[in-house]
């Protein structure tokens, strides 16, 4: 029967073997990770204390193509997204 020693050398060589193990496996996964956009929806009310308008007014920009919007089950969404476009577009130097 024969006896093995680890010494202080061998577990740094094993710590650094794994740490170089994770630290590739790492990089590895987030170049291959593909980031989605964040896509954050808004209900009605949320759009009309963000702009400061009506009721009517919301209604009139979906009518007239002003704002786009979906619409599931009855509940009317918007992209925060195109809600910030929009105020980008109308943006004026005053």
């Amino acid at each position: 029967m024969s006896i093995s020693v680890v010494t202080k050398e061998d577990l740094q060589e094993l710590k650094e073997y794994i740490s170089e193990s994770v630290t590739s496996i790492l990089k590895e996964h987030l170049s291959n990770t593909v980031e989605e956009p964040d896509i954050v929806l808004l209900k009605s009310h949320q759009v009309q204390r963000m702009l400061k308008i009506s009721p009517g007014t919301l209604q009139n920009m979906r009518v007239n193509g002003t704002l786009p919007f979906s619409k599931v089950g009855g509940v009317i969404f918007y992209d925060k997204q195109d809600i910030l476009n929009i105020i980008e577009d109308n943006k004026q130097n005053v």
